[in-house]
């Protein structure tokens, strides 16, 4: 049996992946980074599906991860 994935749902899935492969970093600027890339893909997923819940929420982490990545200084 073959399993067909849609250009759709492989934005979703590497959405999914990037946001889990962030959970395995222990640098919190690398977490940020890779929190970022799959935020940015579920932003497109959720284009894509036209789900504004998913847009908007990952635009909000989208901002929270690019303050403390670039605006706050780090203590």
């Amino acid at each position: 049996m073959m399993i067909a994935f849609n250009s759709v749902e492989v934005v979703g899935y590497l959405a999914s992946l990037f946001v889990l492969l962030s959970f395995f970093r222990k640098d919190i600027r690398q977490l940020r980074i890779v929190n970022s890339i799959g935020c940015a893909f579920f932003v497109a997923y959720g284009i894509l599906l036209t789900s504004i819940p998913i847009i908007i929420t990952n635009v909000a982490i989208l901002i929270v991860n690019g303050y403390y990545l670039f605006m706050k200084k780090p203590s």
